[in-house]
């Protein structure tokens, strides 16, 4: 069942991939054609921009919900990676507590205003800005399951992983 499960999640984690690099591809490719509208047909166009945008935003905020693993995340390890294990577990439980009550806290407010936001739309592609921001939802939720997982270990006394700064990830 566990090894299911893990084929699974190993499976989502390519479409997630998938799914990013499409995003990526179809910005490079309005950016493209912004370049030629504007420049080469003297035709400005503010649809690319646009759509840009909206890509980015679905980028970061998906990549960092659904594809950037936690080793790969960006922090300031200096410290971390210098103290003992027992020091790094009181060093994530401390900050997986207060992430979890930051983004907890604000997480009412935060679907409350993403769905008021369906009264807005965008200015070229009528996107309905609820539709738009509905990713910023997701991230918030995967953030707190992702730091209450974290924390759930740092409290069962599993110790964080040792830092390796020979070796190299690409993150997102």
């Amino acid at each position: 069942m566990l090894q299911r499960v893990r084929r699974l999640m190993g499976w989502l984690y390519r479409r997630g991939e998938n799914l990013i690099v499409a995003m990526i591809g179809v910005m490079f490719a309005a950016f493209l054609l912004q370049v030629i509208f504007r420049y080469i047909l003297q035709w400005p166009t503010g649809w690319s921009t646009e759509l840009t945008v909206v890509l980015w935003i679905w980028v970061v905020l998906f990549g960092a919900a659904f594809v950037v693993r936690e080793e790969e995340e960006i922090r300031f390890d200096l410290i971390y990676g210098g103290v003992r294990p027992r020091v790094r577990r009181v060093m994530t439980l401390a900050s997986a507590a207060a992430l979890i009550a930051l983004y907890g806290y604000s997480f009412p407010a935060v679907f409350d205003y993403v769905t008021f936001m369906k009264v807005q739309k965008t200015a070229y592609l009528k996107i309905r800005f609820d539709w738009l921001f509905s990713i910023y939802v997701i991230f918030v939720i995967a953030v707190l399951a992702r730091y209450l997982w974290l924390g759930w270990q740092a409290l069962k006394g599993e110790e964080p992983e040792e830092l390796d700064p020979t070796k190299a990830s690409s993150g997102v």
